[in-house]
């Protein structure tokens, strides 16, 4: 018989059981509801495990969307060491296998960890070899496919795109300095297991990798391709301590091609010198430029109007005395009375030591720094050298005459050719670039993208239209007539620089560049191209460097579709220039009549008759003496 007491008893027992079980509903409800994300994020990296598959960087393209890097799949091995059952014949089997030693192989499979990769040896395996492994069927031994950066060029632009590790990651190059946009996202391959690492039976999940996205850059593969054949024949012909060669758009500042020599296959890239792989001598390399810096003394005096190149005069002697110290003239006994052009033309140093001194230090120096030597261009390429400039204060006439020369001033190839780029279109500098755009190669976004960037005025019009005369009349005058093309108005400069070493100038061994730039008139491409110290050749650029410009000239106008232009600057021939003259019209011509008219040339007939009904090459054509015109003959 129950009391009243116990009744209370009972109440208050079920009151506090009501309240327990609100309370664990509740926490039922805050666990499934609230929490569950949470815990089941716990639970799964309890029991979960990834099988990692690396995603395929981004492509590097040219201009054109020529690939320059990609990517190739390849097989790696990735040990579960908990779910090895036997290690010592595991390791024992896939040491065989890859002919690596047992006791290292033990290791990673006995290694406390979940998921151990097998690197280097385990990398990059063929498929005889992941066949022979997979054929064991050894439980937590597994092969994934990854991707591996390939370069399908080989050696080709190697310093300019650089080259990435053994985990994908960008080393060095463009590899490097953009290697955010060309890392993807890494997929995996998620499988359950208990707590001894044993396989549980639930479905795998497959997360698919995600590529990075393609960089494209401002270098034409077809350019490029003609430079590094040419740096390749320098090598055979010279043996040269060092080579480069860089073509740019001077009315962008997009780099057109870039390359040097030694360089490196970025496949192998293991199998070079750090010194070899780090140094991108188009923009890390300072030396004396020697005769192209007169460039850059001949715009800053025109500019000033301290000399007209055409008008004024001078006078030399084969050298010229500055406290003290004879400034010589290459050309032994001098060039005599010549105008400023053909000062310009000879590359004569006593008339350049004139121009600076009528310039003056401070007017010179203001302009070297306003062309920016002594300053990085800001290129987006790692390891850009800066050069050395006298401080103005400490220039004496001597350091102001060799300074108006090229020497004595220590600068980069890249310096040069923007300053030059500037110098010929009309005046404007801009930042050099090689980096077009990021885009995705799915969608073709544009993710980002690089365009022109002006910085500076550096000369007016007026003075650019001359200097490119200049230039012109170089090619056809002065020391670089091996760069005459018929029909095509390239202008350019040559520049031979003895180098120095521990303060000392060094005997016989040189620098010896050319700066070209096509159509002289209304340039599209400048071409600086130098030599480092090349052997068994005579040690002026105007045979050195000239016959490889003109080479890569004649490949750059095919490429570019460039067309011949009018008023070219008539050639100085030398008696073993191939020269070319106009084909007049002899249609109508009798045979007789019509070789008269092209006594110049050598002629074949074809057909009967003594009529001309047609002729090849077609009247107007520029074409060398000697030559055949091939003439149709028939009757009226």
């Amino acid at each position: 018989m129950f009391t009243k007491k116990n009744n209370e008893r009972i109440k208050y027992a079920l009151i506090i059981f009501l309240f327990l079980f609100f309370i664990i509903f509740i926490r039922i409800v805050y666990v499934q509801v609230f929490s569950y994300d949470k815990l089941k994020s716990l639970s799964d990296d309890l029991w979960s495990r990834n099988l990692p598959i690396s995603a395929a960087r981004g492509k590097i393209l040219d201009r054109s969307g020529k690939v320059l890097a990609d990517n190739i799949t390849i097989t790696s091995l990735v040990i579960i060491p908990n779910q090895i059952k036997e290690p010592e014949k595991v390791a024992k089997t896939i040491s065989s296998i890859l002919g690596t030693d047992y006791k290292d192989m033990l290791l990673h499979v006995t290694k406390k960890t979940s998921i151990e990769r097998v690197h280097p040896e385990g990398r990059n395996l063929s498929f005889e070899v992941a066949d022979k492994i997979n054929s064991y069927s050894f439980e937590g031994v597994y092969l994934v496919k990854e991707s591996k950066r390939y370069y399908p060029n080989k050696n080709m632009l190697s310093h300019v795109l650089g080259y990435t590790g053994i985990d994908n990651q960008g080393l060095s190059g463009i590899e490097l300095l953009y290697d955010k946009y060309l890392t993807g996202e890494d997929g995996a391959i998620k499988y359950y297991s208990d707590a001894k690492g044993n396989k549980l039976d639930m479905a795998e999940i497959y997360t698919e990798p995600e590529s990075g996205l393609d960089v494209m850059l401002t270098i034409d593969l077809d350019i490029q391709t003609s430079i590094e054949r040419e740096l390749d024949n320098i090598v055979t012909a010279f043996s040269p301590d060092h080579a480069l060669a860089m073509a740019m758009d001077p009315n962008t500042g997009e780099i057109l091609a870039m390359s040097s020599r030694p360089d490196f296959d970025p496949n192998n890239y293991k199998k070079y010198s750090s010194e070899t792989l780090s140094r991108n001598l188009p923009i890390w390399m300072t030396y004396e430029p020697g005769s192209t810096f007169k460039i850059i003394t001949t715009a800053a005096a025109v500019e000033e109007g301290v000399v007209n190149l055409e008008k004024d005069e001078f006078y030399d002697s084969g050298s010229v005395t500055i406290n003290g110290a004879k400034l010589r003239c290459w050309k032994a006994g001098g060039h005599g009375h010549e105008t400023m052009l053909q000062v310009f033309e000879n590359s004569c140093n006593p008339g350049f030591v004139k121009m600076g001194l009528l310039l003056g230090k401070e007017r010179l120096f203001n302009y070297i720094d306003l062309f920016g030597f002594g300053h990085k261009t800001g290129v987006d390429l790692n390891g850009e050298g800066k050069g050395i400039i006298f401080n103005v204060k400490d220039v004496t006439d001597l350091e102001l005459a060799t300074s108006a020369f090229g020497q004595g001033v220590s600068v980069t190839p890249i310096q040069q050719i923007s300053a030059v780029s500037s110098i010929v279109n009309g005046g404007d500098y801009y930042k050099p670039y090689i980096m077009k755009s990021v885009l995705d190669s799915k969608t073709n976004n544009v993710y980002l993208e690089n365009k022109k960037t002006y910085v500076k005025k550096t000369i007016s019009k007026n003075t650019s239209n001359i200097m490119r005369m200049a230039l012109e009349s170089v090619v056809a005058r002065g020391g670089g007539k091996v760069t005459y093309i018929d029909g095509y108005r390239v202008g350019g400069k040559t520049g031979t620089a003895q180098k120095v070493e521990n303060g000392r100038y060094l005997d016989n061994n040189y620098i010896m560049s050319f700066m070209a730039v096509m159509p002289a008139n209304d340039p599209k491409v400048v071409l600086y191209l130098a030599i480092d110290n090349p052997k068994k050749t005579a040690l002026l650029s105007s045979y050195t460097t000239t016959p490889f410009v003109r080479k890569i000239l004649l490949d750059i106008i095919n490429i570019m579709d460039i067309e011949k232009q009018p008023n070219q600057t008539a050639k100085d021939y030398e008696w073993m220039d191939k020269k070319y003259y106009d084909v007049p019209n002899v249609i109508g011509m009798t045979k007789k009549e019509a070789k008269k008219h092209l006594s110049l040339f050598d002629i074949t007939c074809v057909g009967d008759g003594d009529i001309v009904v047609d002729q090849t090459p077609k009247a107007g054509t520029r074409y060398y003496e000697t030559g055949t015109i091939k003439l149709m003959m028939g009757n009226k």
